[in-house]
């Protein structure tokens, strides 16, 4: 098992998220993370930095586009036992990211506000934390993803264990968890388009 070395943050219910932040520090972790939660962090005196300075890149599009960068997805994605793999990483300047958290902000109250039309419910689909979710889940074999503040006191317990490491039926289980909740939440969009009259062009 390897260390835990750099993690991205990114959650709209931050129940138990400074205290697995500080754990993580603990294990000196570079934190990276999204405006809301890296507020979070700095006001608990944690260091982070913005997706913004770790991909070199600020937030594009009304914020459309924030985590949806090749940095962020390859240091995710990339199999840290191939060569080929490690050398591209290597020649773009880029770094293995070992953990994500992150959790969607919910949509069933969204959808079902009758104030809300379905173009303003859209707007507000989170897209690039889904993406990162997604994309750490698929290489749970080198990364770590927990969607569920409730996992937060098994992964503290199992860092405290394994000296910063997270054991490999774990990050199994949280993949699983991943894709149940990145599943749930495109259900519940699909539902939408299917139940609402398409808006005007």
């Amino acid at each position: 098992m390897q260390r835990i070395r750099r993690a991205i943050l990114s959650c709209h219910d931050k129940t138990g998220l400074v205290e697995l932040a500080r754990l993580l520090r603990e294990f000196e972790v570079e934190l990276i993370s999204t405006s809301g939660t890296l507020k979070a962090l700095q006001e608990a005196g944690l260091p982070a930095i913005s997706i913004a300075e770790f991909t070199g890149v600020p937030e594009l599009m009304d914020g459309r586009v924030k985590s949806l960068h090749h940095k962020v997805h390859a240091g995710l994605l990339g199999v840290r036992d191939n060569k080929v793999h490690v050398e591209q990483l290597q020649a773009h300047g880029f770094a293995w990211i070992d953990m994500v958290v992150a959790n969607l902000h919910p949509l069933e109250g969204t959808v079902a506000h009758p104030r809300l039309t379905p173009d303003e419910v859209f707007e507000q689909t989170d897209i690039g934390g889904a993406a990162m979710i997604r994309s750490a889940a698929k290489n749970y074999r080198y990364v770590t993803v927990v969607v569920n503040p409730e996992r937060y006191p098994r992964i503290m317990h199992e860092m405290r264990a394994h000296d910063g490491a997270v054991p490999f039926a774990t990050r199994y289980r949280l993949a699983q968890e991943a894709f149940e909740c990145t599943a749930e939440y495109d259900r519940v969009l699909a539902a939408n388009f299917k139940h609402t009259e398409p808006p005007a062009e």
